[in-house]
């Protein structure tokens, strides 16, 4: 069940995606894109789509888990809240990633909380439905899996580091790993610093001050809240 923000269900009179625009979700989608345009269209035709103003919860924790969601437009944040009320980031998720996907294989609840970081457009697909289309697609469920396994290796990292590195080594191997993904030294932080520091373990102002170390040093130079240029990924490499 999708709920918005204060526990209201979602309203049947949300705003759909037109056609066009649920083909552009699935076609986004990395499991779904070596498909034949026929095919995705059968997709499509069993997909439901809803939009999501920023600050809107997607799910709380505790629903039932019936669906795998995927990002059309917008970003997702998923989190978990502790019992002192500290919220612990997981992942942002971009257009064309998705969420939801352990309902494919199991009846679970959901264990964490997603938010609308922006307004966002979500295309739903039922359980039972991604299940028959799997039999029918095997291919389908390998890339499924090649892409949860992917996630898995990335949180077992991040357990690792978070139970063995300081925080500078932390933030120097995120931005190590931010550099070689998008294979640029100018890099953009998928989140902000206060959604980061939640990832790695650490304070906001713990991360201002080992960002502006980092400067100091002539390691990176910020631009911005967000834009960092590295200057000198030997030392980030040394560090991480």
């Amino acid at each position: 069940m999708i709920y918005v923000k204060g526990g209201a269900r979602m309203s049947e009179a949300c705003h759909h995606l037109n056609h066009e625009g649920k083909q552009l979700c699935v076609s986004k989608v990395p499991f779904f894109n070596h498909l034949s345009m026929e095919e995705m269209l059968k997709i499509v035709e069993m997909s439901r789509s809803r939009t999501f103003n920023k600050g809107d919860t997607i799910y709380h924790i505790g629903d039932p888990l019936h669906a795998l969601y995927l990002v059309h437009k917008g970003r997702v944040k998923i989190y978990q809240l502790f019992e002192s009320g500290k919220e612990h980031l997981l992942r942002i998720l971009e257009p064309g990633e998705f969420m939801g996907e352990l309902a494919l294989f199991s009846e679970k609840r959901i264990d964490s909380y997603a938010e609308a970081l922006e307004n966002t457009e979500i295309c739903a697909i039922h359980r039972d439905d991604m299940q028959a289309l799997m039999q029918k697609q095997p291919s389908i469920a390998v890339k499924i899996l090649e892409q949860f396994s992917q996630r898995l290796e990335k949180t077992e990292k991040l357990v690792g580091q978070l139970s063995s590195n300081d925080v500078e080594t932390r933030i120097a191997s995120y931005l190590v790993d931010l550099a070689e993904e998008k294979n640029h030294l100018e890099i953009q932080l998928p989140m902000s610093k206060k959604d980061l520091a939640s990832y790695l373990g650490t304070t906001q102002e713990t991360m201002s001050r080992r960002l502006a170390s980092f400067q100091n040093k002539g390691w990176i130079e910020q631009e911005g809240h967000r834009h960092i240029k590295i200057l000198n990924m030997d030392a980030l490499l040394d560090l991480s």
